[in-house]
């Protein structure tokens, strides 16, 4: 186990860091910028099912799993993109959409609608070892499905345009996406848990 005893100021003691669970190198880089040096983390990648269910559950339950394979802390996250006039679909399945009808076939699910509001939603879900309860973190950037604009290497971002501005989350600068995306919004709320939870670290951990 990684969870070990209390540390300092009562808070838990973590014998490694956290286990980011991703293997999309885009993903890790913007965690990277995101969190900094605030959490020693190191990323690893698993094959865990793609569940069916509401965003919170479905995160929620590949953190338990991904913290009985790692048998340590994990920090696993799940994105949704979620259409207003389809009542939050594509949502969590958005990742399978895009690989099936791309940026085009995404905005034609909407030709019939005047509404093109849509949501970005990011859950991160923490579970400190094998037999604890994952906590969640919800972000959530509102905004409009567009005509692809920038660049295509970073699944939907060339098709979501952030309320407030004239460019896709594909045509923004890294460093301005990373200070209002739904990863940074519940990244946010992430960092504010490690901080009042007061978990500690053993001083030989890294950030990978």
């Amino acid at each position: 186990m990684a969870v070990a005893g209390g540390g300092l100021g009562g808070g838990l003691l973590l014998s490694r860091p956290v286990t980011f669970v991703t293997g999309n190198a885009k993903k890790l880089e913007e965690v990277r910028a995101i969190l900094g040096n605030s959490i020693p983390f190191q990323s690893f990648k698993l094959d865990l099912p793609e569940l069916q269910g509401e965003p919170e559950d479905i995160s929620k339950e590949k953190a338990r799993l991904a913290a009985l394979q790692v048998n340590g802390p994990v920090l696993v996250e799940d994105t949704c993109l979620c259409f207003n006039a389809l009542k939050g679909l594509p949502g969590p399945y958005i990742k399978w959409f895009l690989e099936k009808i791309g940026h085009a076939g995404l905005n034609n699910m909407l030709m019939a609608y005047e509404d093109k509001s849509a949501y970005a939603l990011c859950v991160f879900s923490l579970a400190l070892g094998p037999k604890a309860e994952p906590i969640t973190f919800l972000g959530k950037t509102p905004g409009k499905i567009v005509p692809p604009r920038g660049p295509t290497d970073f699944g939907w971002d060339p098709i979501f345009q952030p309320d407030g501005y004239e460019q896709t989350y594909a045509e923004m600068p890294k460093e301005e996406k990373n200070k209002i995306s739904h990863r940074f919004r519940a990244l946010a709320q992430v960092k504010s848990h490690f901080a009042e939870a007061g978990y500690t670290f053993q001083t030989d951990t890294t950030t990978i």
